[in-house]
């Protein structure tokens, strides 16, 4: 698809960030040029979306001007708000507009050209494409503009041990016990192999348990991140730093994107996950990925990186050059 013109592929998502990291992360590995459209329905529309109601033209709340032609070639969404405007796009452009889906739309996939949905969302389909994991950028250069970014993470006491914190799910509160469960097998991990802790908080964090976050790790080298107001998000430069890695059980993105480091990954389950989330895990560790909290691991694994893999499946399906 280089070469396109402006325009030649929307991506569309609620805003949410996980959704934009991935549906971004597939655009960018198609084509330079691409423009994004957040999605944002009014009720009803919004409650049974990506089904349809009448009146499609009623539910967007903002940016009604939005969904326009001329249509762009290809629409890259993710999620079910962005699942309702992909599958309109297609019917609207009357098939000339690709459409590809990212998440498990929970109907028939027929309405797509392709749908991309994790293995563990168990789709099956002529076009359906099934990762491992969730879709994101990170790959060598990536890594490298994270250390660049925070240089003075190199600086710390080896190991550095990388503290990826989720938090809430949708309809599934965090759980305090398994929290704290968590906090004090990190610190037994760091107490057993001495270094720095670089730790971050994501936005599904819930603030109660930020302080306890905070006091894990006071007076341990590194870095304890609980939102702006501690400066920059060192994200990036802590996944590109860390020699070893522990993620919270709860997030598919945030364990792919560990996973895509090289670096062990390790996480800590201490209470029932949802079927779905323990599949994954299931997976990941089948595969050799993610480890125990107490696990001995070699410095380095395979780097779980399949975005760029998608997008060659994308082009090869939809006939793209």
């Amino acid at each position: 698809m280089n070469g396109l013109p402006r325009d030649a592929c929307w991506v569309l998502t609620d805003g949410a960030a996980g959704n934009r990291r991935q549906a971004l992360a597939l655009a960018e590995a198609l084509t330079p040029s691409f423009r994004e459209i957040a999605i944002d329905l009014r009720a009803p529309w919004s409650w049974l979306a990506p089904r349809l109601l009448p009146g499609p033209r009623m539910a967007l709340a903002r940016g009604e001007d939005a969904l326009l032609p001329p249509w762009p070639r290809l629409a890259i969404g993710c999620g079910r708000q962005a699942a309702w405007a992909t599958r309109l796009i297609h019917r609207w452009s009357a098939g000339a507009t690709l459409a590809v889906q990212i998440l498990d739309p929970r109907i028939d996939t027929a309405h797509w050209d392709l749908v991309v949905a994790p293995r563990h969302d168990g789709l099956h389909g002529d076009n359906v494409l099934s990762p491992l994991g969730s879709l994101h950028p990170i790959d060598d250069a990536w890594l490298e503009d994270g250390r660049a970014g925070f240089p003075s993470f190199g600086e710390l006491p080896r190991p550095r041990l990388g503290v990826l914190i989720g938090g809430d799910r949708h309809g599934a509160p965090a759980d305090p016990r398994a929290f704290d469960a968590f906090l004090a097998a990190v610190r037994a991990r760091h107490v057993s192999e001495g270094g720095s802790v670089l730790a971050v908080a994501s936005r599904r964090t819930p603030a109660a348990f930020l302080p306890r976050l905070r006091e894990a790790f006071a007076g341990v080298p590194g870095l304890v991140w609980t939102g702006t107001a501690d400066g920059p998000n060192p994200y990036p430069g802590i996944l590109g730093w860390a020699d070893r890695l522990v993620v919270t059980p709860d997030s598919v993105n945030m364990l792919s994107e560990a996973c895509a480091t090289g670096r062990p990954v390790h996480t800590v389950v201490s209470s029932p996950l949802p079927p779905k989330l323990e599949r994954f895990h299931a997976e990941l560790r089948a595969a050799g990925l993610l480890h125990a909290i107490d696990a001995a691991t070699p410095d380095r694994q395979p780097a779980l990186r399949e975005t760029e893999t998608i997008a060659a499946e994308v082009r090869r399906h939809l006939g793209l050059g």
